[in-house]
């Protein structure tokens, strides 16, 4: 559902991403690891068509991102570290709102159900969002994408800041999406979080993607010492 193959994104005398050859397919879960600078951030955006790349393809479902954008967009939901959303709508409105720009409109009770399933509390659904907390904020972006009935998910940075509770509930919301076949990309500096959630966790350094494992294959600390000494190779 996700591809890109050999891609490459400079900025100035700066290689961002450099010949990245990545796929996730339906019902994975591919947590991407590395430091600040890395190049996570710009693959996300590259998949998203914030920015075009040097060279190589990008592709989701099989559309090239840029030779057919809008397309690929709608198999596409992505949930940013910050979710923007209308902070004097109630979460219920948000979802009507944005659900309505990709899709045929749904009513009440139905965005109710998608709120619920993306795991909101039923008291918070009427509530204004300028009350949420972040992961309130992220089951709204969940139930999104639910309505969009997105086949490829994307998230940069969806737990940090989030406490350990919310951080597994979140865990498990993905985990389900993933068994309903959506592939889900995931950027993260959370170790624990894609070994437990992931299916395949890859580690990138200087925008290149230096190892990757199946989650299953690789015990805890072995993931983390890979990815401190990683880490201690760009200082």
């Amino acid at each position: 559902m996700l591809k890109a193959e050999q891609l490459v994104k400079r900025f100035e005398d700066t290689v961002a991403v450099n010949r990245l050859d990545l796929e996730v397919k339906a019902g994975e879960i591919y947590c991407l690891l590395g430091p600040n600078g890395a190049g996570k951030t710009t693959t996300v955006h590259l998949f998203m068509g914030f920015l075009k790349p040097d060279s190589g393809t990008v592709k989701v479902g099989g559309i090239d991102v840029f030779e057919n954008q809008l397309e690929a967009r709608r198999r596409l939901s992505y949930i940013p570290e910050q979710l923007a959303l209308y902070p004097n709508l109630t979460g219920h409105e948000n979802l009507e709102f944005f659900s309505s720009l990709g899709s045929d409109p749904q009513g009440k009770k139905a965005l109710e159900l998608l709120l619920k399933e993306a795991g909101l509390q039923e008291s918070a659904i009427h509530r204004k969002v300028s009350g949420y907390s972040k992961g309130m904020r992220q089951k709204v972006g969940i139930a999104i994408a639910l309505a969009k009935n997105s086949k490829a998910l994307i998230l940069d940075e969806p737990t940090s800041g989030l406490d350990p509770e919310a951080s597994n509930e979140f865990a498990r919301l993905l985990t389900g999406l993933s068994k309903k076949g959506v592939a889900i990309l995931m950027t993260t500096h959370d170790l624990f979080r894609a070994r437990e959630t992931g299916t395949r966790i890859g580690i990138m350094r200087e925008g290149v993607l230096k190892r990757e494992f199946k989650a299953e294959d690789v015990k805890h600390e072995e993931l983390e010492n890979v990815y401190l000494n990683q880490m201690r190779l760009s200082e």
